[in-house]
């Protein structure tokens, strides 16, 4: 019988999965996010100037309302987006981050030394180089912007290289591109935020323990994590504190564990898959056997159980991240207009634009490099297996493609009318260019070392 369960004949695959295989392999690719991104970008950008830019604005301004009664929230679109779905963003990030603390690179000091201290040199030494040219400036509000990696276009980048990137420097630049977020974040909190209310932040706060506490008790629903999450955003908006921070503090609650070990599910699994086994004879009307859907209900709840809800989300999220939130995201902030009547006239040589591109440029190289050296040289971090000194280099130039963050720290350091906002934009898609392109060339012309080498010839 089971050799008849298992020779059955397999429906031929569905008429519309073929037609949408080559889109669901692009989305599986790993820089397509990046390229989604791209031609978001491109889009804003000769949106703005074409002879329809009034309605780009109109796009950014209108005015979207949510609520009822006197419980009403309106906020034009470009704060809708900036404000909260950037938060999902963020929320994203912080359990990247907390995956990371817990079992990835960031899980021992050993192991993170080495990142940590080249993603700290990557933003101090980026913004020094900022204040280097705007000290004392109207423009010196931007230091922040330079200290940003985009973890998506990086990493988008570096898998183009294929096998020419050894996974020593993958995972290395993720986890420099982690800790950087992480920095980040506190920037915002710390620097970009205004007019602080402290019973706010309190209510904020008491929202985060009521998800630790539910995540102690074993509360494994997303749905009350949701929707304490949405009132503690809403806490955070009416704070002071930026919004997004809410998103990263309700990340650090979501549970890691699995409800059921892996031994109770690989024998539950078994027996439902031995149930439907046996109840379904040959073929597969599975919609009018009870005791089929009965098995396959089951071992559906148990996977669920066995999955942790952090990894669950985050897998799930990342999509509508990379191919909604973010295009979105650059749509609505990269549109420069570059006809001389805006009101805001670019000027590549101001000094907000030389603080950009020598912060992500050079200062990214500079600071992740000789941090890197230090701590290998003082004997605390050992040299990751299969890189070279030009990974380093390599690493530094595609960690300085600011994009998204850099963008998104733009809009906090100024009013939106502010004649810097146009230049630093403008600068920051030239200056994350010029990084990602010289990024993917020295890494593309590094040797491999004698242990890729030997793990080349072994196979």
């Amino acid at each position: 019988m089971k050799e008849k369960f298992l020779m059955a004949p397999q429906e031929d695959t569905p008429p519309i999965d073929r037609m949408l295989q080559p889109l669901s392999h692009f989305i599986k690719i790993e820089s397509s996010g990046g390229i989604v991104l791209i031609l978001s970008t491109i889009l804003a950008l000769v949106w703005a100037n074409s002879p329809w830019g009034g309605l780009y604005e109109q796009f950014k301004n209108m005015t979207l309302t949510v609520g009822a009664g006197s419980f009403v929230l309106s906020k034009p679109a470009i704060l809708w987006i900036n404000d909260g779905l950037m938060a999902v963003f963020f929320f994203v990030v912080g359990l990247e981050i907390k995956r990371e603390v817990l079992v990835g690179e960031l899980n021992s000091l050993r192991q993170s030394i080495l990142p940590i201290a080249a993603a700290i040199g990557g933003m101090v030494v980026p913004a020094l180089c900022y204040m280097a040219f705007n000290h004392g400036t109207p423009s010196e509000a931007g230091w922040g912007i330079p200290m940003a990696t985009d973890i998506a276009f990086s990493l988008g980048i570096l898998s183009l290289l294929g096998d020419r990137a050894p996974l020593s420097l993958k995972i290395f630049l993720t986890a420099v591109a982690i800790v950087d977020d992480i920095g980040a974040i506190l920037v915002i909190a710390i620097f970009y935020s205004a007019g602080i209310s402290l019973w706010m932040i309190g209510i904020g706060i008491l929202l985060l323990v009521l998800m630790i506490i539910l995540n102690k008790l074993g509360v494994r629903s997303p749905v009350p994590y949701l929707l304490l999450g949405i009132l503690m955003w809403l806490a955070f908006l009416k704070s002071g504190v930026h919004a997004t921070v809410a998103g990263v503090m309700a990340a650090m609650a979501i549970p890691a564990r699995s409800e059921i070990c892996c031994d109770r599910f690989l024998g539950a699994a078994r027996q439902y898959l031995d149930d439907y086994e046996s109840a379904g004879g040959v073929g597969f009307s599975v919609l009018s056997n009870k005791r089929m859907l009965s098995a396959l209900g089951s071992l559906h709840s148990d996977v669920l159980l066995a999955s942790p809800p952090l990894k669950r989300i985050e897998h799930t999220l990342h999509y509508y991240v990379a191919f909604a939130i973010m295009p979105v995201f650059a749509l609505a902030n990269a549109g420069i207009d570059f006809t001389p009547d805006n009101g805001a006239p670019i000027d590549l040589f101001a000094p907000a634009s030389f603080g950009i591109f020598t912060g992500l440029i050079v200062g990214k190289v500079v600071g992740i490099c000789l941090a890197s050296y230090i701590v290998l040289r003082m004997g605390i971090a050992r040299m990751p297996s299969g890189m070279v000194p030009g990974h380093f280099v390599g690493a530094s130039l595609l960690a300085g493609i600011g994009f998204t963050m850099s963008i998104f720290i733009t809009t906090l350091a100024w009013d939106e009318s502010s004649e810097f906002i146009a230049t630093a934009k403008l600068s920051i898609l030239i200056a994350s260019a010029v990084a990602g392109l010289a990024g993917f060339l020295i890494l593309r012309s590094c040797p491999l070392s004698l242990h890729c080498k030997r793990e080349e010839a072994e196979e």
